[in-house]
């Protein structure tokens, strides 16, 4: 490792011991079915998918393929579990937040093994996975928990002879459905607002990395969650993604992935039963660096905010405008910085870069790098595969990058580096604009009016101002336009999860 990658830590680095612990070597895979009502079940259909290490292409084992007859039985049970009268329903609020700080305790005690499973299936560097995506899933487990005995209504002073207050009801049953760069954080930022609510969830995992997710039904269980409450169904978007969807029984449903497929998802909705949909989706996210800003954070929170989990993030700030006087020098720290990845197997100690999840991303990623070349962006650096097996892929710079290139058009979702120049802050609004997405934004200045002019004038669902990517469980996070629409964690997170009941009573009158 380089001495300026020592002085300058990644995110997944930051407040970690000097050395880290190392991943599990004999991990052996346990859950590998269907989670229904408490029970492991096989697939009504009998079929099974591979789960691949994307890290050396080689199975890791292969799990129960759920389809829509397993959606059925796992929406009938969390149905039954919804009814009033219930244990769920008629557990206490306080009693709710309680068991969520105990699944998280149990998260705590295991959170060897949930990393090494994100690591083996998900191909995300094991420092990752144990110092930001574990805490980050036990943080927002605990957030929800302190919530769930203060979701509650308000008194209204209502016209006339009548007292009228509300109720904060949970929706019913809530499909989940949760992607593979980030499933255990996903997991938890679905299901803890969902049950802190008194809702019932069906999951479903991306078939990539289900791994996590039926580790954690064994957690369910083990923590005092209600049988039928929560059920976990892996298999594929286009069979038991959409058996969610269109499911007539399912109250909600919330997904995190491609605009393409929230589009279906949102169809789907409206064609079945008006279900409530949240959805959490692509982005082109810009980045702002002003000539004024402080270069060497602004190149470090660039980097990071780029190349985090080899850039598979929704919210990679993929359009990095420089300002002119600063342009060169930015782009050559860059390239600096890019050329200090450590590439390998995420287990290995040292590595800060895996590999993409899949050979179809990583084929489409490739493709991308090839139109920044022939539309005429510059490459400073990368732009190959990397290694002798596995979906790696060298950390890749553009500089000169137009517009109207694919590369700054199109969500990459990959480590590729692009930097534009501006010379003006209503140019830069507008060509910062200028997407179809809208789900996060950042700006480096250190002029505060500056700074607040673009954070008011950026259409995005979270603007950084002098950083990149601080998210916490108190803060809502979602998008603008093709972005997605709701929002997740925070308080606002809570009203997704929540009906609204007005109840008012006539207050009779004494005669004078």
């Amino acid at each position: 490792m380089s001495t300026e990658s020592k002085k300058k830590q990644s995110p997944d680095q930051k407040n970690a011991p000097s050395k880290a612990p190392a991943p599990l070597s004999d991990l052996k895979i346990k859950y590998t079915k269907i989670f229904i009502n408490h029970e492991w079940h096989d697939s009504a259909s009998g079929k099974k998918f591979p789960v691949y290490n994307p890290a050396n292409g080689e199975k890791i084992c292969e799990v129960e393929e759920g389809d829509k007859e397993d959606v059925d039985k796992a929406v009938k049970a969390a149905r039954e579990a919804f009814q009033l009268g219930s244990p769920w329903r008629r557990m206490d609020a306080s009693e709710r937040g309680r068991i969520l700080n105990k699944l998280a305790d149990l998260m705590e005690r295991d959170r060897m093994i949930l990393s090494t499973l994100e690591c083996l299936d998900g191909g995300k560097p094991f420092s990752a996975a144990y110092y930001a995506d574990v805490p980050g899933a036990i943080k927002s487990l605990r957030y929800c928990a302190g919530w769930a005995d203060k979701n509650h209504g308000r008194t209204i002073p209502s016209d006339g002879d009548f007292f009228t207050f509300t109720r904060h009801e949970p929706v019913g049953v809530c499909g989940q459905i949760i992607p593979w760069n980030f499933p255990l954080v996903m997991f938890a930022w679905k299901l803890a607002p969902a049950l802190c609510c008194g809702n019932t969830v069906v999951i479903k995992p991306a078939e990539q990395t289900p791994l996590s997710a039926l580790y954690m039904g064994s957690l369910i269980q083990e923590a005092g969650i209600p049988p039928g409450v929560v059920n976990i169904v892996p298999g594929y978007g286009p069979t038991a993604g959409a058996a969610i969807s269109h499911h007539m029984d399912v109250d909600k449903v919330a997904f995190t992935g491609s605009t393409e497929v929230g589009k279906m998802i949102k169809e789907a909705a409206g064609k079945s039963n008006l279900k409530r949909v949240t959805l959490e989706l692509g982005g082109k996210s810009p980045i702002v660096i002003f000539a004024d800003a402080d270069l060497d954070s602004a190149v470090e929170h660039s980097h990071n905010g780029l190349f985090y989990h080899q850039g598979q993030c929704c919210i990679a700030c993929s359009r990095i405008f420089v300002e002119e006087p600063i342009y060169d020098e930015f782009v050559r720290r860059s390239v600096e910085k890019a050329k200090t990845r450590v590439l390998g197997d995420p287990v290995t100690p040292g590595v800060n870069q895996g590999p993409q999840i899949d050979k179809e991303q990583f084929d489409r990623i490739l493709e991308l790098i090839e139109s920044g070349k022939k539309e005429g962006a510059k490459l400073e650096c990368g732009g190959c595969a990397w290694g002798k097996k596995g979906f790696f892929i060298e950390p890749t710079v553009f500089s000169d990058v137009k517009d109207d290139m694919r590369i700054a058009k199109e969500e990459i979702f990959g480590p590729v580096q692009q930097i534009l120049k501006f010379k003006t802050v209503d140019e830069v609004i507008k060509r910062a604009n200028n997407t179809t997405y809208g789900l996060a934004a950042g700006v480096f200045t250190k002029d505060l009016d500056k700074a607040l002019t673009f954070a008011t004038a950026l259409q995005a669902g979270v603007v950084w101002v002098n950083c990149y990517s601080a998210l916490s469980s108190q803060c809502p996070f979602g998008g603008f336009k093709m972005s997605g629409n709701g929002r997740e964690m925070g308080e606002y997170g809570l009203h997704e999860y929540t009906e609204v009941k007005t109840v008012t009573i006539k207050v009779p009158q004494k005669n004078s």
